[in-house]
C-alpha cells in the first residue's frame, strides 16, 4: 500500500536533528508524526530549553520554504497573513504576503501576542487558507506551524484560547535534560556552526506523498469504538468541565496512523493510540477549578482514562 518508505523517511530526518538537538528524540517523533499527519504542535517549555533549535533542526532537515515569526504584543494579524497595498507604480493595489506562507511556520512565543493577532491563524490552521479584503489564497503544501510557549511566564502574555489549543495535533511537554545528556549537548555545541552546517534530508514531495498516504493506514474498528472510549471518557471525569470533542477523537486516531506507520507498519495497532494519547488529547481538556491549581492535572486525567480503558486484544488487519 505505501509507495514510500515513511518510516526510512522518519528516520532520516530524526538522524539529522539529533545532529544538533540533545535529549529531545521524543519530541522530535511528536514534530514529525504531526507533520506526516498534516497537524500542528505546540511545544511548550522553559526559556534556554530548545524549543526554537528544535522547530527550526526539523524545518531545515526537511527542504520547504520556512518562515519565522516572533510573537509580540504589538503584532497585528495583517503581520501574519500579509495585506493590501498601493502599487503607485500601476496604480492597483498587490497583495503582499505574510510570512505565513511558508510550508513551515515557526510561531516563537505565541502567547505573546494579543488573542486577535492569534485569531489570524485559526483559518491559516484549519482550511489552509488566508482571507483578506474577500479574497482567499491558499497557503503552499504541506502547511505545519510550530508554536512555542513558555509555561511558566504569566507577565505579558494571553494565554491560547481553547478554539486555538483544539487545532493542535499535539502539546509537546517540557523535557528535562540528564546530566549526560547536558554534558553531550555542550559538546555537540562547544564550537559554533552545529546548526548552520545542517542540511536537509528529505524533500517536500515526500512530505506531500507522506500526508496522503498516513490517512489510508488500517483502523480497525475495535481500536475506533476504543478511541471513542477514551474521549467520551473524558468527558465523563469528575475534573474535567468539557472533554475532547469530536475533532479530538479524530485527531488522536491520525495520530496513531501516523506511529503506525513511522513503525513500519501499515495498520495501527493499541499501543500506537496510547503512545499518542497524552499529547493529544490532554490541552483539548478543560478542567473544573480545583484541578487547574494541580500540575500536570489534564496530562494525568488521561493517563489514568488510558490505563484504565481496555484496549482490544486480537484482531486481523
Amino acid at each position: 500500500m505505501l509507495h514510500i518508505d515513511i518510516s526510512d523517511l522518519y528516520s532520516r530526518i530524526h538522524a539529522n536533528v539529533s545532529k544538533v538537538v540533545v535529549g529531545r528524540g521524543e519530541s522530535v517523533f511528536f514534530l514529525l508524526a504531526a507533520l506526516f499527519s498534516n497537524g500542528h504542535v505546540l511545544l511548550e517549555d522553559v526559556p534556554g530549553s530548545g524549543k526554537t533549535l528544535l522547530a527550526k533542526s526539523v524545518a531545515y532537515s526537511v527542504n520547504c520554504a520556512f518562515n519565522r515569526i516572533q510573537f509580540t504584543p504589538d503584532l497585528l494579524p495583517s503581520d501574519i497573513t500579509g495585506i493590501n497595498f498601493f502599487n503607485m507604480k500601476i496604480s492597483e493595489f498587490e497583495f503582499l504576503q505574510g510570512p505565513v506562507f511558508a510550508n513551515i511556520v515557526l510561531a516563537d512565543e505565541i502567547n505573546r501576542a494579543t488573542p486577535k493577532t492569534q485569531s489570524g491563524l485559526l483559518e491559516c490552521m484549519e482550511e489552509r487558507q488566508v482571507t483578506t479584503d474577500g479574497v482567499t489564497r491558499q497557503l503552499p503544501t504541506p502547511f505545519m506551524v510550530i508554536a512555542t510557549q513558555n509555561p511558566i511566564d504569566m507577565q505579558g502574555v494571553f494565554p491560547l484560547p481553547e478554539a486555538q489549543l483544539d487545532r493542535f495535533l499535539f502539546k509537546v511537554p517540557a523535557v528535562a535534560l540528564s546530566s549526560a545528556e547536558t554534558a553531550q549537548m555542550l559538546a555537540t555545541h562547544r564550537l559554533s556552526g552545529a546548526f548552520e552546517s545542517l542540511q536537509p534530508v528529505a524533500a517536500s514531495e515526500e512530505i506531500f506523498e507522506a500526508q496522503k498516504l498516513v490517512p489510508k493506514v488500517f483502523v480497525h474498528n475495535d481500536l475506533m469504538e476504543y478511541i471513542v472510549s477514551i474521549t467520551e471518557k473524558t468527558r465523563d471525569h469528575d475534573g474535567v468541565m468539557l472533554g475532547v470533542s469530536a475533532r479530538g477523537a479524530l485527531m488522536l486516531m491520525r495520530a496513531a496512523q501516523s506511529a503506525a506507520v513511522i513503525s513500519g507498519r501499515d495498520y495501527v495497532i493499541p499501543d500506537d493510540i496510547k503512545r499518542v494519547c497524552v499529547p493529544a488529547l490532554a490541552h483539548r481538556l478543560i478542567l473544573k477549578s480545583a484541578e487547574r491549581v494541580k500540575r500536570n492535572a489534564a496530562e494525568d486525567i488521561v493517563r489514568g482514562i488510558t490505563e484504565e480503558t481496555p484496549a482490544p486484544t486480537e484482531f486481523m488487519p
